[in-house]
């Protein structure tokens, strides 16, 4: 029997981070194929906008306000969810957000808040709706995940070890999953020009508009295997680069971004 596979017509799809970015993009491309969507954030009024935008679809977006970080919160709304509108058969776990990372000014706090978001907030939504999809004996799950997790980047200590976090969750579950009927996928998107990127301060190789990822990831849902990474001819050469030595790799990365040529941050923080 083939392992399950979501479509329009057999539930709602539910998208967190959906407010903007790729999250925005991939609501707007299934409500164009018929899906109902189920979209979750927390700005209401991006939400509120985002439902209006997708009333001459063919499907509908339906606003789900929540804060991922609150895991009583998203097991509640997994509820409300089904209550309303209908069964959830594909989640996409796609909220997250980005604080850059710095050896020269290092703070615990951004690698906390980073994990309570793009780990932990995937978690409390991953929990409740797999249950419900085990309940019912099918389900379609996907985690958005980065390209930072392959290897190190500047500035992306925090962010990149979450992803690289989501990956090693997703291939974890992946055993029991397919025994459930539960379709597992995990995205490994390049450089995505959305919200997050504009806090990078460095040249980013291969930006791609957020709307042809998210149409990358819906193309993913219908034909794609476990890993999805795009844009290929990039991605495909940062898992050739994650195979070399180690030298090379950092004198490719330092020159590809510009990092050689930034100075350090020296001298005391004021705290």
């Amino acid at each position: 029997m083939p392992l399950y596979r979501t479509n329009a017509k057999d539930g709602i799809a539910w998208i967190t981070g959906a407010s903007t970015g790729i999250g925005r993009a991939l609501s707007l491309a299934l409500a164009r194929e018929g899906y109902t969507i189920a979209a979750t954030a927390r700005d209401e009024e991006n939400l509120a906008s985002l439902a209006e935008e997708a009333s001459a679809l063919p499907g509908r977006i339906v606003s789900y306000p929540c804060d991922v970080r609150d895991e009583g919160g998203m097991a509640t709304l997994v509820e409300r969810i089904e209550r309303d509108i209908g069964p959830i058969t594909l989640a996409v776990l796609n909220a997250g957000n980005y604080f850059p990372t710095r050896g020269d000014r290092l703070e615990v706090f951004n690698f906390i808040r980073t994990f309570e978001v793009n780990l932990f907030g995937t978690l409390n939504g991953l929990v409740p709706a797999a249950d419900r999809m085990r309940e019912r004996g099918r389900g379609h799950v996907v985690i958005v995940a980065s390209v930072t997790s392959y290897f190190g980047w500047p500035a992306t200590a925090a962010y990149g070890a979450s992803k690289a976090a989501l990956n090693n969750l997703a291939e974890a579950l992946k055993y029991d999953f397919d025994k459930l009927n539960i379709r597992i996928q995990v995205m490994n998107p390049g450089f995505v020009d959305t919200p997050l990127v504009a806090k990078d301060k460095f040249s980013l190789p291969a930006l791609m508009p957020a709307d042809r990822a998210a149409n990358r990831i819906a193309e993913a849902l219908k034909t794609g295997g476990f890993e999805t990474t795009f844009p290929r001819r990039f991605t495909w050469f940062m898992k050739f680069l994650r195979v070399l030595p180690q030298p090379l790799r950092f004198w490719y990365v330092n020159h590809a971004t510009g990092w050689q040529k930034r100075p350090l941050l020296t001298g005391k923080r004021n705290r």
